[in-house]
């Protein structure tokens, strides 16, 4: 085991490492991070900062020096730097995992695979393929570059080949998947955590999505009880699969036959994982760091029903957002994550509304997103 007192390291500096490093502090454990950007919410509150490059050789050997053990808090790190990180310290998750998820074409095929089902799909790498006639069967459909897009970004909804030969046009020609558009029900997300001796799951959670950004999360999800359970069969055998060390994420769409497809896997803890913090016996970001130091996994049973709401920068379009009456309830609580700019569907922050019950917790979540909810389109 890594004894509190020991480094860890995190490469990205975003909102994930920041909650990362709040919960290795609280543990014992002194955080460095590596980002190229000064003021990340990461950097801000870890005990070093390595402001470099992702893939740059001298701030991967800094790291490598200080660290005892290594994670990430976003998929589309160099792999490279993972596996030269892996030569002298412990890294969780691999760089052959991060390396099948951060892919949408080679994730999809990995997970087919394994048997599991996911979208109709094709990989469109030129024109050529836009043409095909099962390409055309996939309309109406969903376009998305197959790496680096989040958040909604890198993606568009398409309905006939002539809008999709513009969306992949205005994507540069880049590898992209052609994901068909199926009754989705609603959908869902499963946190399971591996180390190499045991497994846990999660309840799953409920999202709801607006413009492809996660605006609202729920817990427990409202699916039946059959359902929840394959959900986390199905997200503890990707990560047996994988030999996955560390947090993972898979999200789900629920048809309206009631039949679970995998949408995606994100090798990390996940926005929708937040109200963990204050709902679970352990948050995503203590067994983040249970996994990475060899202890055993914390309980990630549900202390209670939570709603959480992201923050986003809409939110200030009027001024600061009233925070007093934000905080006003005892049972909500407010997470910033240290960003000095607010601009439209930037992740500001998120708040968690806590309660007995659920619908309890809905009622409460809804008061809070009045309170948030921007008045007009808010200003870059």
């Amino acid at each position: 085991m890594i004894a509190p007192g020991s480094w860890l390291g995190v490469i990205g500096g975003g909102q994930l490492g920041r909650m990362f490093a709040h919960a290795a502090q609280r543990m014992g454990y002194r955080v460095a991070v590596l980002d190229p950007v000064p003021n990340c919410p990461a950097g801000a509150v870890a005990d070093r900062h390595f402001i470099t490059p992702y893939d740059d050789p001298a701030g991967l050997r800094e790291v490598a020096r200080l660290c005892a053990a290594v994670t990430i808090e976003f998929e589309n790190v160099p792999v490279a730097g993972l596996r030269e990180l892996a030569a002298h310290c412990n890294v969780a998750p691999s760089a052959e995992c991060v390396a099948i998820a951060q892919d949408r074409a080679r994730e999809k095929r990995f997970l087919m695979q394994c048997g599991l089902r996911v979208a109709d799909h094709a990989v469109i790498t030129c024109a050529a393929d836009l043409e095909s006639d099962a390409t055309r069967h996939l309309l109406p459909g969903i376009l998305k570059a197959s790496r680096l897009g989040y958040d909604g970004k890198g993606q568009a909804r398409v309905n006939d080949s002539g809008q999709l030969r513009a969306a992949f046009a205005a994507m540069g020609g880049i590898k992209c998947v052609l994901e068909k558009l199926m009754p989705i029900e609603r959908e869902i997300s499963v946190v399971t955590v591996r180390s190499d001796r045991e497994t846990v799951c999660y309840p799953a959670t409920e999202n709801v999505h607006r413009d492809g950004i996660l605006e609202t999360s729920i817990l427990p999800a409202r699916i039946a009880p059959n359902t929840e359970r394959h959900a986390g069969e199905i997200a503890m055998e990707v990560a047996q699969r994988l030999n996955y060390q560390g947090v993972l994420c898979v999200e789900f769409f629920v048809l309206k036959t009631g039949e679970l497809v995998i949408n995606e896997i994100a090798p990390r803890p996940h926005n929708s994982g937040h109200l963990t913090i204050e709902a679970s016996m352990t948050s995503q970001f203590e067994q983040q760091v249970r996994v990475m130091c060899g202890m055993p996994l914390g309980d990630p049973g549900m202390r209670c029903p939570a709603v959480m709401l992201n923050l986003l920068g809409d939110a200030w379009c009027d001024g600061v957002p009233d925070w007093q009456s934000i905080v006003a309830d005892s049972r909500t609580k407010l997470h910033l994550y240290g960003k000095h700019e607010p601009r439209a569907g930037r992740k500001m922050g998120h708040i968690t509304c806590l309660d007995d019950s659920l619908a309890a917790a809905l009622a409460r979540a809804s008061r809070i997103k009045e309170l948030i909810a921007p008045k007009r389109a808010a200003v870059a």
